[in-house]
């Protein structure tokens, strides 16, 4: 009998994160290593949080909570939904976790029976798939074009839906893509929706704050009321609050789900941290508006990105609409070899090469499900951003 389940066996580990962790090794053996690889602002938490977290250690509030959350952090949440989405949902509709991934995962392993078919829009976080798969479910990926801006379109929706699809996991601001979409892209959608009754919405809004220019955030929900009972929305602290490692994130949608994810939670990690739900709390109601420096920042360092990434000769970049990320097609660079003898045949081989030549640490498209690709994290500084864009000149100019 072996050690290991079936299901672990068709389960990978996060790309992401081994390039991380590739690039860290690299790092504490004395090379000059450029992250761009890790999905996490550069900045420091805000100093009324990490204060309001103190103050909940020296207050005491060092022991277990409720299972998904302490009332007044969902009470908390319950005003954010209704300040910044116009959304209306009572403390039972809410769910606190270790992060938005236990949302989603609580979500899918609350729902999902053997045979489901949950449709991933690619380029997808990493680990929708996987997470599909450990609940039980199929998930069935749905590319989408850099013509369409790498958005999924109302006509691919609904030729993926199935008599068993049971969730569309949607994510706007896109990680990895930066895609954003407007609210009449996502009334379209919402309009596929309303002719399959049996399809749910898992949104994934974590990047809803890093919008650009005079772009309009809205979420399915919010944009669909007729909806609101078959929708499921995920957010938490993490990106917009540089709270990534507080591991704090909820999600609001109809009490009977909720009672489910409560369930499950239950049974694994129970509460999430005390202390990081204080904090949380700070942070949904202290002072918001660093949210708008902090979205002028990135949207300089995009904008950097971009222009450089488009002067290196086979790149092709989009300029992306929010989030941290950039998504740049390496078609141009394929069939070449580089000057440290690698043939780059795929985007993986394109990174692996950039990292051991260049040491700029980034993550190949097709962890992603788009190929050819990189996917750029500029959550870092504009001269760590410049220096690793002029890298990257310098290796494809020297590809032959």
């Amino acid at each position: 009998m072996p050690l290991l389940s079936a299901t672990l066996a068709r389960v990978k580990p996060s790309p992401t994160v081994a390039m991380s962790s590739l690039a860290a090794d690299l790092r504490a053996q004395g090379r000059d290593i450029i992250p761009l690889s890790a999905g996490e602002p550069d900045f420091d938490t805000p100093q009324n949080v990490k204060d309001a977290a103190k103050a909940a250690i020296d207050a005491g509030h060092t022991k277990y909570t409720q299972v998904d959350g302490l009332p007044e952090l969902k009470r908390a949440i319950c005003d954010k939904f209704r300040r910044d989405n116009g959304l209306d949902f009572a403390p039972g509709q809410i769910s606190v976790g270790t992060g938005g991934k236990q949302m989603l995962y609580n979500a899918l392993m609350a729902t999902l029976d053997p045979g489901d078919e949950v449709i991933i829009p690619a380029p997808y976080w990493v680990s929708y798939p996987d997470m599909v798969l450990l609940g039980g479910g199929t998930p069935v990926t749905v590319p989408c074009r850099i013509e369409d801006g790498f958005k999924l379109t109302p006509e691919a929706l609904e030729a993926s839906i199935t008599p068993r699809t049971k969730w569309l996991m949607f994510n706007s601001p896109s990680n990895p893509t930066g895609a954003a979409y407007t609210r009449a892209e996502v009334e379209a959608l919402c309009a596929v929706f309303r002719r399959h009754p049996h399809v749910w919405i898992l949104s994934d809004d974590i990047y809803e704050h890093l919008v650009f220019g005079d772009f309009e955030f809205t979420t399915p929900a919010q944009v669909a009321p007729d909806l609101y009972d078959r929708t499921l929305t995920v957010n938490g602290v993490s990106k917009a609050y540089a709270m990534t490692g507080w591991r704090i994130g909820f999600a609001a949608g109809p009490a009977e789900l909720i009672g489910g994810m409560r369930k499950i939670q239950s049974q694994s990690t129970s509460n999430p941290c005390s202390i990081s739900q204080h904090a949380a709390i700070e942070a949904l109601t202290g002072p918001q508006d660093f949210l708008a420096e902090n979205r002028a920042l990135f949207e300089r360092r995009r904008d950097l990105v971009v222009s450089l990434l488009n002067e290196a000769p086979g790149l092709s970049c989009p300029v992306p609409d929010g989030a941290f990320y950039v998504y740049p097609s390496i078609a141009g660079c394929l069939g070449k070899t580089s000057k440290g003898g690698a043939t780059i045949d795929t985007d993986e081989a394109f990174a692996t090469a950039l990292l051991e030549e260049t040491g700029v640490a980034l993550v190949f498209g097709a962890a992603f499900g788009v190929s050819p690709n990189i996917r750029i994290s500029y959550a870092a500084s504009d001269d760590a951003l410049r220096d690793a864009c002029e890298r990257i000149a310098s290796f494809c100019a020297g590809l032959r």
